[in-house]
Formats: C-alpha cells, sequence, structure tokens
C-alpha cells in the first residue's frame, strides 16, 4: 500500500497509516476476513494497530514473526522485489523484536516453515482447513 499505491516513504504519520487503518476497519465491518503483513514498526504503526485491535468486536490475533536480520536477508534474496530495494536499505528497517508491547502477539520463530506458519495463523484465526 504505502510503497506501490502512495509512493510513500515509511515516516512517522504517514497518509498510509490512516489508509490501512481505514481499509481494515472497512473490510471488517463489512464481514470479510484481514491479514495485515508487513514492516509495521511499533513506533509508527503502533497506535493504530492497538486501536483496531480494541476496537474490533470479532477474533483479533497478531502475529510478529521473529526473523534475524540474516535469514530476513537471505529469504529477500529469493522474492521478485529482491531488486526494488537490497541488504542496506532493510538493515535500516530492521528492528530487532519490534514487539507492540501488548502482551498479545504471538511469536512464530524463524525455524517455523511456511506451512507451519499459515497453519498456526489460519487455525488461531478459526479458519482451519482439512
Amino acid at each position: 500500500m504505502r510503497r506501490d499505491i502512495l509512493r510513500e516513504r515509511d515516516t512517522p504519520g504517514g497518509v498510509n497509516i490512516g489508509l490501512i487503518d481505514l481499509m481494515c476497519r472497512h473490510a471488517l465491518d463489512s464481514g470479510y476476513h484481514v491479514l495485515l503483513e508487513g514492516i509495521l514498526t511499533r513506533s509508527r504503526y503502533g497506535e493504530m494497530l492497538h486501536a483496531l485491535r480494541h476496537d474490533h468486536r470479532g477474533t483479533t490475533a497478531l502475529f510478529y514473526m521473529d526473523i534475524s536480520l540474516e535469514e530476513t536477508l537471505r529469504r529477500h534474496a529469493t522474492r521478485p522485489q529482491a531488486t526494488q530495494f537490497g541488504g542496506e536499505q532493510m538493515g535500516e528497517w530492521y528492528r530487532e523484536r519490534d514487539l507492540l508491547a501488548c502482551g498479545s502477539e504471538i511469536v512464530i520463530g524463524e525455524d517455523t516453515s511456511l506451512e507451519e506458519a499459515v497453519r498456526h495463523i489460519m487455525a488461531t484465526a478459526g479458519l482451519e482447513t482439512t
């Protein structure tokens, strides 16, 4: 949303924060499940995420992917976006254990496979598949 639609840098008080909040609320109020994913640093997105979590009437789960910078860079190299930004930029963005400090995040470690993480998220959201 921030990079591709708004072409906005990740700055405190950026337009994208309110837009993400509005989009999530609209989808939730319309009966959709929402998975908000991204580099959502506590200092910039924490207040919005806390409010969104507080205001949502349904099941809400927060997940934190606890991935080291080294592993993040290794995974990034396999993505189509790998040429759009590199390790130096990612190192500037990276915040180790940047939890929201509300004690409710479910931490998923870097040793968890993609399949395991998806199964865990789906089960927690009550969306288990057979």
